[in-house]
Protein backbone atom coordinates (compact mmCIF):
# COMPACT_ATOMS: atom_id res chain seq x y z
CA UNK A 1 0.00 0.00 0.00
CA UNK A 2 1.79 3.44 -1.07
CA UNK A 3 1.03 5.94 1.57
CA UNK A 4 1.47 9.85 1.04
CA UNK A 5 4.82 11.15 1.82
CA UNK A 6 4.27 14.63 1.61
CA UNK A 7 1.91 17.40 0.78
CA UNK A 8 2.54 20.93 -0.86
CA UNK A 9 -0.04 23.33 0.65
CA UNK A 10 -1.82 25.94 -1.34
CA UNK A 11 -1.50 29.35 0.24
CA UNK A 12 -4.85 31.02 2.44
CA UNK A 13 -7.29 33.21 0.10
CA UNK A 14 -7.42 36.55 0.58
CA UNK A 15 -9.18 39.76 -0.49
CA UNK A 16 -7.90 42.98 -0.65
CA UNK A 17 -8.86 45.77 1.56
CA UNK A 18 -10.10 42.98 4.24
CA UNK A 19 -7.85 40.95 7.00
CA UNK A 20 -8.79 36.61 7.10
CA UNK A 21 -8.91 34.80 10.48
CA UNK A 22 -6.43 31.95 11.32
CA UNK A 23 -6.24 29.92 14.37
CA UNK A 24 -4.37 27.27 15.82
CA UNK A 25 -4.48 23.83 17.97
CA UNK A 26 -4.94 24.23 21.42
CA UNK A 27 -1.98 21.66 22.17
CA UNK A 28 0.25 21.45 19.14
CA UNK A 29 1.85 23.61 16.38
CA UNK A 30 -1.16 23.10 13.88
CA UNK A 31 -2.45 25.55 12.04
CA UNK A 32 -6.49 26.31 10.62
CA UNK A 33 -6.75 28.32 6.77
CA UNK A 34 -9.32 28.50 3.98
CA UNK A 35 -8.67 28.26 0.43
CA UNK A 36 -11.72 28.50 -2.02
CA UNK A 37 -13.80 25.66 -0.75
CA UNK A 38 -11.05 23.71 1.47
CA UNK A 39 -9.69 24.15 4.98
CA UNK A 40 -6.15 23.33 5.19
CA UNK A 41 -4.50 21.74 8.39
CA UNK A 42 -0.49 23.17 8.28
CA UNK A 43 1.61 21.82 10.66
CA UNK A 44 4.40 24.45 11.46
CA UNK A 45 7.04 22.47 12.87
CA UNK A 46 6.65 20.36 9.36
CA UNK A 47 5.12 22.35 6.13
CA UNK A 48 4.76 19.17 4.61
CA UNK A 49 2.71 18.00 6.68
CA UNK A 50 -0.35 18.42 5.40
CA UNK A 51 -3.97 17.74 5.63
CA UNK A 52 -7.09 19.29 3.60
CA UNK A 53 -10.60 19.19 4.00
CA UNK A 54 -12.77 20.03 1.08
CA UNK A 55 -16.12 18.99 2.02
CA UNK A 56 -17.63 22.62 2.00
CA UNK A 57 -20.22 23.56 -1.51
CA UNK A 58 -19.16 26.75 -0.92
CA UNK A 59 -16.28 29.50 -0.37
CA UNK A 60 -15.07 28.52 3.55
CA UNK A 61 -13.83 31.48 5.23
CA UNK A 62 -12.58 30.32 8.69
CA UNK A 63 -12.23 27.69 10.86
CA UNK A 64 -11.10 26.71 14.36
CA UNK A 65 -10.51 23.86 17.26
CA UNK A 66 -12.56 23.05 19.33
CA UNK A 67 -10.80 23.30 22.96
CA UNK A 68 -9.64 19.46 23.41
CA UNK A 69 -8.34 19.55 19.78
CA UNK A 70 -10.48 16.90 19.01
CA UNK A 71 -13.55 18.91 16.53
CA UNK A 72 -12.82 21.30 14.15
CA UNK A 73 -15.69 23.78 13.11
CA UNK A 74 -15.67 25.51 10.21
CA UNK A 75 -17.54 28.24 8.23
CA UNK A 76 -18.73 29.31 4.61
CA UNK A 77 -19.46 31.99 2.68
CA UNK A 78 -23.30 30.62 2.45
CA UNK A 79 -23.82 31.47 6.46
CA UNK A 80 -23.57 27.52 7.02
CA UNK A 81 -21.03 25.54 9.96
CA UNK A 82 -19.75 21.96 9.67
CA UNK A 83 -18.19 20.36 12.53
CA UNK A 84 -16.49 17.39 11.78
CA UNK A 85 -13.44 15.17 13.08
CA UNK A 86 -9.92 16.87 13.43
CA UNK A 87 -8.08 13.06 12.42
CA UNK A 88 -8.02 10.73 9.95
CA UNK A 89 -11.13 10.91 7.24
CA UNK A 90 -12.35 14.04 9.05
CA UNK A 91 -15.86 12.55 9.67
CA UNK A 92 -18.57 14.79 9.99
CA UNK A 93 -20.46 15.35 13.00
CA UNK A 94 -23.34 18.16 12.40
CA UNK A 95 -23.94 20.23 10.12
CA UNK A 96 -26.28 23.65 10.71
CA UNK A 97 -27.48 26.93 8.94
CA UNK A 98 -26.49 29.55 11.16
CA UNK A 99 -26.68 32.87 9.07
CA UNK A 100 -28.10 33.72 6.30
CA UNK A 101 -25.47 35.19 4.61
CA UNK A 102 -21.58 35.09 4.58
CA UNK A 103 -20.07 33.87 7.91
CA UNK A 104 -16.42 36.32 8.70
CA UNK A 105 -15.72 34.66 12.07
CA UNK A 106 -16.58 31.99 14.83
CA UNK A 107 -15.72 30.84 17.97
CA UNK A 108 -15.85 27.75 20.30
CA UNK A 109 -16.86 28.14 24.17
CA UNK A 110 -14.28 27.63 26.41
CA UNK A 111 -16.42 24.39 28.19
CA UNK A 112 -16.70 22.78 24.00
CA UNK A 113 -20.31 22.85 24.54
CA UNK A 114 -21.30 25.96 22.51
CA UNK A 115 -20.24 28.27 19.04
CA UNK A 116 -20.57 31.86 17.85
CA UNK A 117 -20.78 32.87 14.66
CA UNK A 118 -20.56 36.31 13.15
CA UNK A 119 -21.43 37.95 9.77
CA UNK A 120 -23.28 39.25 7.03
CA UNK A 121 -27.20 38.51 6.85
CA UNK A 122 -30.29 39.43 6.78
CA UNK A 123 -32.31 41.89 9.62
CA UNK A 124 -30.88 41.29 12.81
CA UNK A 125 -29.34 38.02 12.70
CA UNK A 126 -25.64 38.91 11.94
CA UNK A 127 -24.71 37.09 15.30
CA UNK A 128 -25.68 33.66 16.54
CA UNK A 129 -25.02 31.18 19.76
CA UNK A 130 -25.96 27.62 19.10
CA UNK A 131 -25.30 24.42 21.12
CA UNK A 132 -22.73 21.98 19.08
CA UNK A 133 -24.37 19.23 19.19
CA UNK A 134 -28.21 20.19 18.36
CA UNK A 135 -28.08 23.96 16.76
CA UNK A 136 -30.36 25.23 19.27
CA UNK A 137 -30.34 28.87 19.98
CA UNK A 138 -28.31 30.46 23.35
CA UNK A 139 -29.37 34.12 23.96
CA UNK A 140 -30.28 37.23 21.79
CA UNK A 141 -27.77 39.26 20.12
CA UNK A 142 -29.11 43.17 19.35
CA UNK A 143 -27.14 46.25 18.82
CA UNK A 144 -25.33 45.65 15.25
CA UNK A 145 -26.84 47.18 12.10
CA UNK A 146 -23.75 46.22 10.29
CA UNK A 147 -21.93 43.31 9.02
CA UNK A 148 -20.12 41.92 12.18
CA UNK A 149 -16.29 40.77 11.32
CA UNK A 150 -15.25 39.38 14.59
CA UNK A 151 -15.96 37.47 18.20
CA UNK A 152 -14.99 36.23 20.66
CA UNK A 153 -15.79 34.00 23.52
CA UNK A 154 -14.41 35.53 27.16
CA UNK A 155 -12.24 31.85 28.53
CA UNK A 156 -13.17 32.04 32.12
CA UNK A 157 -16.51 32.21 34.14
CA UNK A 158 -19.09 34.13 33.69
CA UNK A 159 -18.68 33.34 30.30
CA UNK A 160 -19.40 36.65 27.91
CA UNK A 161 -19.24 36.80 24.35
CA UNK A 162 -18.06 40.38 22.40
CA UNK A 163 -18.03 41.54 18.70
CA UNK A 164 -17.07 43.54 16.62
CA UNK A 165 -17.90 45.12 12.81
CA UNK A 166 -18.78 47.49 9.96
CA UNK A 167 -20.53 49.75 12.34
CA UNK A 168 -17.74 50.82 13.99
CA UNK A 169 -19.10 49.53 17.24
CA UNK A 170 -17.40 47.19 20.20
CA UNK A 171 -18.96 47.83 23.67
CA UNK A 172 -18.99 52.03 22.88
CA UNK A 173 -18.13 54.10 19.56
CA UNK A 174 -14.29 54.62 20.32
CA UNK A 175 -13.51 53.40 16.63
CA UNK A 176 -13.77 55.73 13.62
CA UNK A 177 -13.98 52.44 10.73
CA UNK A 178 -14.77 48.87 10.55
CA UNK A 179 -13.41 46.88 13.68
CA UNK A 180 -11.42 44.17 12.12
CA UNK A 181 -10.63 41.96 15.05
CA UNK A 182 -11.53 41.23 18.76
CA UNK A 183 -9.66 39.34 21.07
CA UNK A 184 -9.91 38.31 24.87
CA UNK A 185 -6.62 37.32 26.64
CA UNK A 186 -6.28 34.01 27.75
CA UNK A 187 -7.29 34.55 31.31
CA UNK A 188 -10.39 36.54 30.04
CA UNK A 189 -9.04 39.76 32.57
CA UNK A 190 -9.00 42.13 29.12
CA UNK A 191 -10.05 42.53 25.39
CA UNK A 192 -8.51 44.00 22.78
CA UNK A 193 -10.25 45.39 19.40
CA UNK A 194 -8.66 46.48 16.18
CA UNK A 195 -9.94 48.85 13.77
CA UNK A 196 -9.00 50.02 9.72
CA UNK A 197 -8.59 53.69 12.12
CA UNK A 198 -5.20 52.48 12.86
CA UNK A 199 -6.24 51.90 16.64
CA UNK A 200 -6.12 48.80 18.54
CA UNK A 201 -8.63 49.69 21.88
CA UNK A 202 -8.26 47.55 24.99
CA UNK A 203 -11.06 46.55 27.57
CA UNK A 204 -12.14 45.45 30.66
CA UNK A 205 -12.95 41.81 30.46
CA UNK A 206 -15.90 41.76 32.98
CA UNK A 207 -17.40 45.18 32.34
CA UNK A 208 -16.45 45.99 28.93
CA UNK A 209 -15.16 49.71 30.09
CA UNK A 210 -12.24 51.12 27.77
CA UNK A 211 -9.37 50.58 29.92
CA UNK A 212 -6.41 51.50 27.55
CA UNK A 213 -5.03 52.06 23.86
CA UNK A 214 -2.07 50.39 22.34
CA UNK A 215 0.51 53.59 21.78
CA UNK A 216 0.26 55.60 18.55
CA UNK A 217 3.80 57.38 18.64
CA UNK A 218 5.06 53.52 17.29
CA UNK A 219 1.71 52.38 15.89
CA UNK A 220 0.85 51.46 12.44
CA UNK A 221 0.44 53.79 9.18
CA UNK A 222 -2.37 51.42 7.79
CA UNK A 223 -5.71 49.80 8.40
CA UNK A 224 -5.44 47.17 11.47
CA UNK A 225 -6.25 43.50 10.03
CA UNK A 226 -6.26 40.95 13.15
CA UNK A 227 -4.62 40.95 15.94
CA UNK A 228 -3.61 37.90 18.61
CA UNK A 229 -2.51 37.11 22.16
CA UNK A 230 0.77 35.47 23.69
CA UNK A 231 -0.37 32.40 25.81
CA UNK A 232 0.90 34.21 28.95
CA UNK A 233 -1.55 37.49 27.58
CA UNK A 234 1.30 39.65 28.72
CA UNK A 235 2.22 40.53 24.84
CA UNK A 236 -0.26 40.96 21.64
CA UNK A 237 0.67 41.00 17.70
CA UNK A 238 -0.78 43.23 15.27
CA UNK A 239 -0.54 43.40 11.20
CA UNK A 240 -1.42 45.91 8.93
CA UNK A 241 -2.43 47.17 5.67
CA UNK A 242 1.20 49.52 5.81
CA UNK A 243 3.17 45.77 5.58
CA UNK A 244 4.25 45.69 8.88
CA UNK A 245 3.53 43.28 12.03
CA UNK A 246 3.86 44.74 15.48
CA UNK A 247 4.46 42.72 18.88
CA UNK A 248 2.88 45.27 21.98
CA UNK A 249 4.09 44.78 25.70
CA UNK A 250 0.33 45.03 27.67
CA UNK A 251 0.69 46.56 30.14
CA UNK A 252 -1.28 46.35 33.73
CA UNK A 253 -2.81 49.67 33.17
CA UNK A 254 -4.08 48.72 29.89
CA UNK A 255 -1.92 50.22 27.44
CA UNK A 256 0.50 49.15 24.86
CA UNK A 257 4.17 49.48 24.51
CA UNK A 258 6.18 48.78 21.36
CA UNK A 259 8.34 45.82 21.87
CA UNK A 260 9.68 45.18 18.15
CA UNK A 261 8.54 45.81 14.72
CA UNK A 262 8.66 42.81 12.34
CA UNK A 263 9.22 42.91 8.19
CA UNK A 264 9.79 40.56 6.00
CA UNK A 265 11.26 41.45 3.05
CA UNK A 266 8.85 40.50 -0.43
CA UNK A 267 7.66 41.79 -3.37
CA UNK A 268 7.76 45.58 -2.22
CA UNK A 269 4.28 45.76 -4.19
CA UNK A 270 0.65 45.69 -2.66
CA UNK A 271 0.62 41.51 -2.38
CA UNK A 272 3.27 42.29 0.82
CA UNK A 273 0.60 43.97 2.96
CA UNK A 274 -0.24 42.03 5.88
CA UNK A 275 -3.58 40.92 6.47
CA UNK A 276 -3.76 37.75 9.32
CA UNK A 277 -1.67 36.88 12.49
CA UNK A 278 -1.86 34.42 15.10
CA UNK A 279 0.87 33.93 18.24
CA UNK A 280 0.99 29.94 18.46
CA UNK A 281 2.76 29.06 21.49
CA UNK A 282 6.83 30.08 20.37
CA UNK A 283 5.46 31.02 16.63
CA UNK A 284 4.62 34.20 15.14
CA UNK A 285 2.51 33.62 11.98
CA UNK A 286 1.85 36.16 9.83
CA UNK A 287 -0.11 36.29 6.41
CA UNK A 288 0.32 38.61 3.40
CA UNK A 289 -1.89 39.68 1.06
CA UNK A 290 -0.41 37.84 -1.57
CA UNK A 291 -0.46 34.55 0.44
CA UNK A 292 3.05 34.02 2.13
CA UNK A 293 3.06 33.19 5.41
CA UNK A 294 5.76 33.94 7.55
CA UNK A 295 6.92 32.19 10.81
CA UNK A 296 8.70 34.39 13.24
CA UNK A 297 10.32 32.93 16.80
CA UNK A 298 8.90 34.67 19.51
CA UNK A 299 11.53 33.41 21.81
CA UNK A 300 14.16 35.31 19.23
CA UNK A 301 12.27 38.20 17.39
CA UNK A 302 15.56 39.18 15.64
CA UNK A 303 15.89 35.62 14.15
CA UNK A 304 14.49 36.53 10.57
CA UNK A 305 11.46 34.61 8.99
CA UNK A 306 10.46 30.92 7.92
CA UNK A 307 8.70 31.97 4.18
CA UNK A 308 6.32 29.40 2.97
CA UNK A 309 4.16 30.48 -0.09
CA UNK A 310 2.54 28.14 -3.13
CA UNK A 311 -0.17 28.82 -5.43
CA UNK A 312 -3.26 30.60 -4.17
CA UNK A 313 -5.42 29.35 -7.33
CA UNK A 314 -6.19 26.27 -9.04
CA UNK A 315 -3.08 24.29 -10.31
CA UNK A 316 -3.44 23.61 -14.18
CA UNK A 317 0.18 22.04 -14.61
CA UNK A 318 3.34 20.53 -13.26
CA UNK A 319 6.99 19.49 -14.34
CA UNK A 320 9.21 17.83 -13.31
CA UNK A 321 12.97 19.19 -14.10
CA UNK A 322 15.25 15.57 -15.52
CA UNK A 323 18.58 17.57 -14.76
CA UNK A 324 17.39 18.68 -10.56
CA UNK A 325 15.60 15.36 -9.95
CA UNK A 326 14.60 16.65 -6.91
CA UNK A 327 13.00 20.13 -8.46
CA UNK A 328 9.09 20.22 -9.47
CA UNK A 329 7.57 23.41 -11.03
CA UNK A 330 3.69 23.79 -10.90
CA UNK A 331 2.08 26.81 -12.77
CA UNK A 332 -1.51 28.18 -11.34
CA UNK A 333 -4.42 29.84 -13.57
CA UNK A 334 -2.80 32.81 -12.54
CA UNK A 335 0.39 32.61 -14.64
CA UNK A 336 2.23 32.01 -11.45
CA UNK A 337 5.34 29.79 -11.10
CA UNK A 338 6.45 27.88 -8.39
CA UNK A 339 9.36 25.84 -7.88
CA UNK A 340 9.24 22.58 -5.11
CA UNK A 341 12.12 21.17 -3.67
CA UNK A 342 11.07 17.08 -2.32
CA UNK A 343 11.47 16.59 1.03
CA UNK A 344 11.55 20.42 1.47
CA UNK A 345 8.65 22.00 -0.15
CA UNK A 346 8.10 25.67 -1.08
CA UNK A 347 11.89 26.87 -2.86
CA UNK A 348 10.47 30.37 -4.73
CA UNK A 349 8.55 31.62 -7.22
CA UNK A 350 9.74 32.55 -10.82
CA UNK A 351 9.04 36.06 -11.51
CA UNK A 352 8.46 36.63 -15.72
CA UNK A 353 8.31 39.54 -17.33
CA UNK A 354 4.54 39.14 -18.28
CA UNK A 355 1.94 37.46 -15.85
CA UNK A 356 -0.01 36.06 -18.36
CA UNK A 357 -2.26 32.87 -17.71
CA UNK A 358 -0.70 29.66 -18.14
CA UNK A 359 -2.28 26.75 -20.04
CA UNK A 360 0.40 24.53 -19.54
CA UNK A 361 4.42 24.09 -19.27
CA UNK A 362 6.81 21.75 -20.11
CA UNK A 363 10.59 22.19 -18.41
CA UNK A 364 13.29 21.05 -21.21
CA UNK A 365 17.04 21.25 -19.62
CA UNK A 366 17.82 24.65 -18.94
CA UNK A 367 14.02 26.44 -20.27
CA UNK A 368 10.79 26.65 -19.21
CA UNK A 369 8.19 26.19 -22.10
CA UNK A 370 5.20 27.79 -21.38
CA UNK A 371 1.59 28.28 -23.71
CA UNK A 372 -1.16 30.75 -22.41
CA UNK A 373 -4.45 31.91 -22.92
CA UNK A 374 -3.20 34.21 -24.72
CA UNK A 375 -2.19 32.14 -27.39
CA UNK A 376 1.44 32.46 -26.80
Amino acid sequence: MTELAETYACVPSTERGRGILISGHPKTNKILYTNNRSVLILNLDNPLDVSVYGEHGYQATVARYSPNGEWIASADVSGTVRIWGAYNDHVLKKEFKVLTGRIDDLQWSPDGLRIVASGDGKGKSLVRAFMWDSGTNVGEFDGHSRRVLSCAFKPTRPFRIVTCGEDFLVTCRDHSNFVNCIRFSPDGSKFISVSSDKKGILFDGKTGEKIGELSSEDGHKGSIYAVSWSPDGKQVITVSADKSAKVWEICDDGSGKLTKTLTSSDSGGVDDMLVSCLWQNDHLVTVSLGGTISIFSASDLDKSALQISGHMKNVTSLSVLKNVPKTILSSSYDGLIVKWIQGIGYSSKLRRKENSQIKCLAAAEEEIITSGFDNK
